[in-house]
């Protein structure tokens, strides 16, 4: 088999019978055995599209012999009231929470969707990839990190069964629309199911997590969501849960801006960290 991205369409029962779409880079490797597989989870406004075309991975995934799923970032199509409104709810930015909203919780389920039926999908289609997956992103999978690249690794492992995908800071204005709207219990409910400066602390299984973000930036970059940031926040939970230097690699960059530059520049080092983790 040679190294490939191949498109799917697969009719999800967990996004009320939506048509689910994905992209799936696979390396020359699957041919000959079953390979690691890296779960992509895109920002917003993103489609499956987005990472596979400017995020840089596939060179490198291919070295490495590790399976990239692109999966796209919200349902399609669910005809609800407002859903097309904001670029930041709704089309385009389903969160990765599921939603408990009566308005939004028969189509918006989109963690169980990624974490629990995109990986069956991908089992029952006979796809040459090992069933434990790893999970990175751009944006949305650390919620409200804005420019922050994270490698789970182990945590994803640890926090699955407790509806957690990812390292999250304090919740930017987004987060806060995207709890208030898509959960009955508003900002409560999400911190306790989705806040990782929280979920930190109940990890009792090691964990190795590599953050990049924009620390500073230079004449003529800008990034609209630095004012959003704060990862000593999350550095400290992680130390006070007694991960050490080892365990949460947190690195500002200098210079970069809220794009896809960001994302390729460092693309290299979360691919490889993905291939430190255990078969």
């Amino acid at each position: 088999m040679r190294k490939a991205l191949r498109r799917y369409a697969d009719q999800s029962s967990v996004l009320g019978d939506l048509d689910a779409k994905f992209n799936v880079f696979l390396p020359s490797s699957s041919a000959n055995s079953k390979v690691p597989v890296l779960i992509y989870l895109g920002g917003l406004t993103c489609t499956e599209d987005n990472a596979a075309q400017k995020g840089g991975f596939m060179r490198d995934a291919a070295a490495e012999g590790i399976a990239i799923i692109f999966p796209d970032t919200s349902p399609r199509g669910a005809g609800i009231q407002g859903e097309d409104d904001h670029w930041d709810f709704g089309t385009g930015a389903g969160w990765y929470v599921d939603a408990t909203h009566p308005q939004w919780v028969k189509h918006y389920q989109m963690f169980t969707h990624v974490a629990q039926e995109l990986p069956q999908v991908i089992e029952a289609a006979g796809l040459p990839v090992k069933s434990l997956t790893y999970f990175g992103s751009h944006m949305i999978l650390e919620y409200d990190t804005s420019n922050i690249r994270i490698s789970l690794g182990k945590m994803y492992i640890a926090l699955a069964r407790r509806s957690h995908l990812s390292v999250r800071l304090p919740l930017r204005l987004g987060a806060v629309k995207a709890f208030s709207g898509y959960l009955s219990g508003g900002v409560e409910e999400g911190r306790d199911k989705y806040d990782a400066t929280l979920l930190i602390g109940r990890v009792r299984t090691p964990v190795d997590i590599l953050i990049d973000y924009v620390s500073f930036l230079l004449l003529g970059t800008a990034d609209e969501f630095k004012h959003q940031l704060n990862p000593g926040l999350f550095i400290d939970a992680a130390r006070k849960a007694g991960f050490d230097e080892t365990q949460v690699r947190v690195r500002g960059q200098d210079g970069y801006d809220h794009s896809y530059y960001f994302v390729a520049t460092f693309a290299p080092e979360h691919v490889k960290c993905k291939r430190r983790l255990p078969p």
